[in-house]
Order: structure tokens, then sequence, then C-alpha cells
């Protein structure tokens, strides 16, 4: 089985002291890891809808999109949800159904945890079998023979 996951607003939604402590798990430490955290906070932003400006307000949570460490610091982030679903090679394979809803709920601990959220408008799923489901479904002509 299947599963493709799209998380909601995902670089949005980072929690910084999350990210800062994944940093330092990984050894980021020191001037390096207060460099991050810098990076990080004491940012602020605003919308201008016809010519009327809202409150600025301090940004709490995100990593920058259209940087260089935007992406890198999203995979720091996420780089331990194997740790969610041990019994799984993430690709999210698994071989019944029972068994993905096991790994489904322990993914979504982990997301709600991690302060993310699934998309579930684009979150799907496809079934895979071998040799003899593909024939029952009449679909003889994978076979080369």
């Amino acid at each position: 089985m299947g599963v493709y996951l799209d998380l909601q607003k995902a670089f949005d939604t980072v929690n910084h002291d999350i990210l800062i402590y994944k940093l330092a798990t990984y050894g980021i430490r020191g001037t390096t890891l207060n460099w991050f955290r810098n990076y990080l906070t004491n940012h602020k932003q605003f919308t201008i809808v016809n010519d009327t400006k809202s409150d600025v307000l301090d940004i709490t949570c995100g990593v920058p999109q259209g940087s260089v460490l935007g992406p890198l610091l999203f995979l720091v982030y996420v780089n331990d949800i194997q740790n969610s679903v041990p019994e799984a090679k993430l690709k999210l394979f698994a071989d019944d159904s029972t068994n993905t809803n096991k790994l489904l709920n322990n993914l979504n601990k982990w997301f709600v945890g991690n302060k993310l959220s699934l998309n579930i408008q684009k979150t799907c799923y496809s079934a895979f079998s071998s040799g003899q489901a593909y024939n029952d479904y009449g679909l003889n002509s994978l076979n080369t023979r």
C-alpha cells in the first residue's frame, strides 16, 4: 500500500523551538545553533489590503520560503518521522489495511507532536499487489510471457 501525504502549509508551521531542539540533537551547538536561533526569530509581518495595514505581528513559526535554508531546515524538522513508524519504510509501505491504519495513527501523533497537520484533500493512497492479483483484475497484459 502506498500512502501519499501532503502537509498543510508545511513550511509555515515549523515550530522554532522544536526545530532548534532537533538541530541540537543532530549536534549543532554553540555559536552555530545561536545563529540558527537568530535566523528564525525576531521577524515581523503585516498585510496591506486596499491601503489598510494590519497590525504588525511577530512570526513565531515557519521557515523562510524562497531561501536556500528553508527546504533544508524543513528536512531537518521532518527527518525523524521514520521513528514514528519504525516497522515501515517511509515511502509509507504497509502490507495490509490494519497495519496501514496503525502506521497512519502513529504518523498523525508525530504530526501533532511537531505541530504539523495533514492536508486531507491532497492525501491519498494506492494499493499494490503482486502477480496473481493483477490477473484477478484482468491485467494479463502485464505478463510479458
